[in-house]
């Protein structure tokens, strides 16, 4: 087996290819590393998507809910006139009949519907659980699926190109959005039908999928990202020497933030002098509470 000879802490992007699950690109990059090494990953991507996937490693993981939470890009090519099981080109598809081309106005019309804070209802093809079961197990064994819509932010839908049946687009949005539903639905309002017939995420955060590495790669050359990477944009205090002693011991200590309005309750991340990564705080106005602490 091949081994990553370095420290055992930190994040991986990977180029996720097209065919495989989030859970088989986390099982073939943990054969890159010592058995019982930490690995997960920050948010699941579908078989037919392929991009980004910031996988974590060792101490890294306890901040994957931090890289998951952040805004991601996808570059989609929709399908109209047809539906799909899967809301995408895996599922089995449907033509639908006598479908009139909308003009490119009425699509431009019909996405800014879907831009803002939306209710969304998740493809039933979907890892979500329900009833302690993932709904697409559920799905393929033909039982009812009854989802309920939640709320997501897409920030923006930018329309690239439109060539009746397909339209190419570029996606802004927060976590949990579903690009699948968004196709779904503006196909629905249109009154023709949608489904994604392909998808790619070419960003999460501060990481792009021109940085991701394939799997085919020879890790002994990989160099992993810092864990710092995974708090980018999140506010920062430092801590002296003394404070980040205590810190680390589990005790509230007393910080500065430059920012006066900073509401308490607001999660920080806290350096200490060498700008390392000491842990995750709690503001509380003048003072840092230990959420999540890393002995450096």
């Amino acid at each position: 087996m091949r081994e990553l000879v370095q420290n055992m802490n930190g994040l991986l992007v990977i180029d996720k290819p097209a065919g495989m699950t989030s859970r088989d690109v986390v099982n073939r990059v943990q054969k890159w590393f010592p058995r019982k090494t930490k690995i997960g990953h920050t948010g699941t991507l579908d078989p037919l998507a392929t991009g980004v996937l910031v996988v974590c490693i060792g101490a890294a993981t306890r901040l994957a809910d931090y890289v998951q939470a952040m805004g991601k890009r996808y570059a989609s090519r929709f399908r109209f006139g047809a539906t799909s099981t899967t809301d995408d080109a895996d599922g089995d598809i449907t033509e639908t009949p006598d479908a009139v081309p909308p003009s490119r106005e009425q699509l431009q019309t019909a996405l800014a519907l879907f831009v803002g804070q939306i209710e969304q209802l998740p493809p039933a093809f979907s890892a979500l659980k329900l009833g302690g079961q993932r709904a697409h197990a559920l799905a393929r064994a033909g039982k009812e699926v009854a989802l309920a819509p939640r709320t997501v932010r897409v920030e923006a839908i930018r329309l690239v190109n439109y060539e009746w049946p397909f339209a190419d687009v570029e996606v802004d949005c927060g976590k949990g959005t579903y690009i699948r539903s968004i196709a779904r639905d503006v196909g629905d309002r249109l009154g023709v039908g949608g489904l994604v017939q392909t998808l790619r995420r070419t960003r999460v955060g501060p990481f792009l999928a021109e940085q991701g590495m394939g799997l085919e790669s020879n890790p002994a050359k990989v160099k992993l990202l810092p864990i710092s990477e995974a708090i980018a944009g999140m506010l920062q205090v430092r801590l002296d020497a003394e404070r980040k002693r205590r810190f680390l011991c589990g005790q509230t200590v007393g910080a500065e933030l430059d920012d006066d309005e900073v509401p308490v309750g607001t999660e920080v991340a806290v350096l200490g002098e060498a700008l390392e990564l000491v842990g995750i705080a709690i503001w509380e106005r003048g003072f840092v509470k230990p959420q999540i602490v890393f002995q450096t």
